[in-house]
């Protein structure tokens, strides 16, 4: 079995420091939990941006200067900035970062409810995505919140019009309006992505360790963070993102799984 890739979303668009103190706004603060994050076990920061009032961005030079400000502090983590971004931003908006010398990039794979908003990722939207990361030669994680979202980019993937093999999955289970949390879930969606790819799970707020442990067991790698869950454990706040990593390195070591370094990373995902 693989090593586990261990991906910290150190910030996202929605949580803010009414919900944990701790969520991260300013350069500085992206900073210090992104190195909480490495330094505890992550190979990967999944990286969305804030201005310093906690408003998220997709500003370019926002991204530039938290991108520069991490590789000083952790020179070997692998960056996957968000072309995500928020509900309601334009796709102009969301690709800015594809426009930085990055390797990776999320690509989110169709359009959804989230909770009580819509996330839209139409078809022109997608195929734009693709051309500019082909174009780029950024790799895609796409962004799976229902099972159709598989189903979909492989069939883009057929026609070239969004990066092919090797592909990286990330399965987003538990928003609300979208898949469920669960492990049949799960398993229907790594059973049906292409043979040679790599898969990493999400599990959102309670649902995040459950399926941490189950994408461990699988063989697949992890996805914590506050941009997912902001608990240690019921009840109990998480201090930092490094707790939230530290946690799932406990997991892996008690189900007998090493953790990767990000030179181990870039190997099992196929970068240069």
């Amino acid at each position: 079995m693989e090593k586990l890739i261990i991906t910290a979303a150190i910030c996202g668009a929605e949580v803010t420091k009414e919900h944990n103190p701790a969520v991260p706004y300013t350069i500085d603060e992206i900073v210090r939990e992104a190195k909480s994050a490495v330094d505890a076990g992550a190979a990967i920061v999944h990286l969305h941006v804030r201005f310093d009032d906690g408003t998220p961005t997709q500003d370019k030079n926002r991204f530039r200067e938290a991108i520069d400000a991490i590789k000083k502090a952790c020179p070997d983590v692998i960056l996957i900035p968000s072309t995500g971004g928020a509900v309601g931003m334009t796709a102009e908006e969301r690709l800015q970062p594809t426009e930085l010398p990055i390797e990776m990039a999320t690509l989110d794979c169709g359009t959804v409810n989230f909770g009580d908003e819509v996330f839209e990722n139409t078809m022109p939207m997608m195929r734009a995505f693709g051309k500019r990361m082909m174009e780029n030669n950024i790799k895609p994680e796409y962004e799976c919140f229902e099972m159709g979202h598989i189903d979909t980019i492989l069939n883009m993937a057929r026609k070239g019009e969004v990066p092919g093999a090797p592909m990286q999955f990330n399965f987003v289970l538990g928003v609300p309006g979208c898949a469920a949390a669960n492990i049949n879930n799960l398993v229907w969606m790594v059973n049906s992505i292409p043979a040679g790819s790599t898969w990493c799970v999400t599990g959102i707020g309670r649902h995040e360790f459950p399926m941490a442990a189950h994408a461990i067991a699988m063989g697949g790698h992890v996805r914590v963070g506050f941009e997912d869950n902001l608990f240690l454990e019921k009840g109990v706040l998480a201090k930092s993102n490094g707790e939230l990593v530290a946690k799932v390195v406990r997991l892996a070591k008690e189900l007998g799984r090493p953790v990767a370094s990000s030179a181990e990373a870039r190997q099992i995902l196929g970068l240069k």
